[in-house]
């Protein structure tokens, strides 16, 4: 499978859900990062970090020597009905994880809002452009993020992969500093780029390959995107886990599981 991860949270992040699948012999080829490549760069719609994914995806394939399973995280699950829209020879199916595709009147409101920068006030980069994203050591960072709701429920690994691989020591003002890779204004820059164009584009370009979603029972981004759009795009091949919208890092083997229960139903799909 090609792998895209959610917005702020790399490849690295998923390498317990990585090796979970390996193990039931899914190997996940991903991008380390988007948005950070200046070859790539974070604009209205995200046609470049579509690019970005077409452009790692098409060795891989090459490689394979058959079309792959697109699976993707959020920002990632986006990607991956874009690219599977964009390069249909490259993708046998794809998975979005709590990915909810955003369509009709909600569509329209962000497409308002980014058009009038607004988008900054109701979109999560209103949050991320003041993340904290700097600490004393690697230990601080693990404590800050411990103590935070939306992290509580993370998998102890995950969240240690996710200091040990997410942050990086550095020099600020010449002091020591541990500081998140993933950068606060690439995060900010793609939450207030979100594609408001995705109904017009998948009657442009409809995807020809089977689509499924796995959604959180406490996705609190399903219920502010609706599930009209994706429900129509996924014939209805909807599964439902227990967690967040992060359910891949709160529960990555049952993830993993899933991951391969939904691929093989795809699998089974004549398209």
């Amino acid at each position: 499978m090609v792998f895209s991860h959610a917005n702020s949270f790399g490849a690295s992040t998923y390498r317990l859900m990585f090796q979970a699948l390996q193990a039931r012999g899914l190997v996940a080829h991903a991008v380390d990062q988007f948005g950070h490549d200046p070859l790539y760069p974070v604009t209205s719609n995200w046609p470049h970090l579509v690019r970005q994914l077409l452009d790692f995806a098409r060795p891989v394939v090459a490689q394979a020597g058959e079309p792959l399973f697109f699976v993707g995280h959020s920002l990632g699950g986006f990607l991956s009905l874009m690219a599977a829209a964009r390069a249909p020879d490259l993708a046998r199916g794809v998975l979005l994880l709590d990915a909810p595709i955003l369509g009709g009147w909600r569509a329209n409101l962000v497409g308002v809002a980014k058009r009038t920068q607004l988008v900054g006030a109701i979109s999560p980069g209103k949050v991320s452009r003041n993340r904290r994203n700097q600490w004393p050591d690697a230990a601080a960072a693990l404590a800050h993020f411990q103590s935070k709701q939306a992290f509580a429920q993370w998998h102890p690994q995950v969240l240690a992969d996710y200091i040990s691989h997410g942050t990086v020591d550095t020099q600020v003002d010449g002091e020591p500093r541990r500081v998140l890779r993933f950068e606060r204004e690439v995060e900010t820059a793609i939450y207030n780029t979100l594609p408001d164009n995705l109904d017009a584009m998948l009657r442009q370009h409809p995807v020809r390959c089977p689509v499924a979603f796995i959604g959180g029972t406490r996705s609190a981004e399903m219920k502010q995107v609706g599930m009209a759009l994706t429900q129509r795009v996924t014939h209805g091949r909807t599964m439902m886990l227990d967690g967040s919208h992060l359910f891949p890092m709160e529960q990555p083997l049952v993830t993993a599981a899933a991951i391969e229960a939904a691929l093989l139903n795809l699998s089974a799909l004549q398209f």
